[in-house]
């Protein structure tokens, strides 16, 4: 088997400004769904879990993405997949179960309360984490 090489630094290049972006969200849904879940935790208990959910998965990502090597590689990309599935389940199901949604979160509607940018992430996360996979050394 051969053995594979280290990764790209995740946080050099391009990846300092998804570092930046990953630690700005996980200040952002960490703060939100803090005060949501503080002042009225029974309004909207799983929306308000869901945005801090989303609040652990930024701060892995971002913690991984510094951190680099191949363990912070697969455990960022396994992060920025549960992203993903997240913004998109959470997206899709405050359009239809806008009673589960009385409030905003950083998912719902596709994070439109943050332009969008909650839908980009994890694809700029994965098309970064793809582009700084560990490859097999060549023998």
């Amino acid at each position: 088997m051969p053995e594979q090489q280290e990764p790209q630094a995740l946080a050099e290049g391009w990846g300092r400004a998804l570092v930046f972006a990953y630690g700005l969200f996980a200040v952002a849904a960490t703060g939100r769904s803090a005060v949501q879940l503080g002042m009225e935790p029974g309004r909207a208990p799983l929306a308000y879990s869901l945005s801090l959910a989303a609040a652990v998965l930024y701060l892995v990502a971002t913690t991984c993405l510094l951190l680099g090597g191949s363990t912070g590689w697969r455990v960022a990309g396994i992060a920025v997949t549960i992203e993903l599935l997240g913004v998109l389940s959470v997206g899709t199901l405050s359009y239809v179960a806008t009673d589960l949604f009385p409030d905003k979160t950083v998912w719902s509607h596709f994070g439109q309360g943050y332009g969008f940018l909650p839908l980009v992430l994890p694809f700029a996360g994965l098309a970064w984490l793809r582009h700084t996979r560990p490859r097999p050394e060549a023998d």
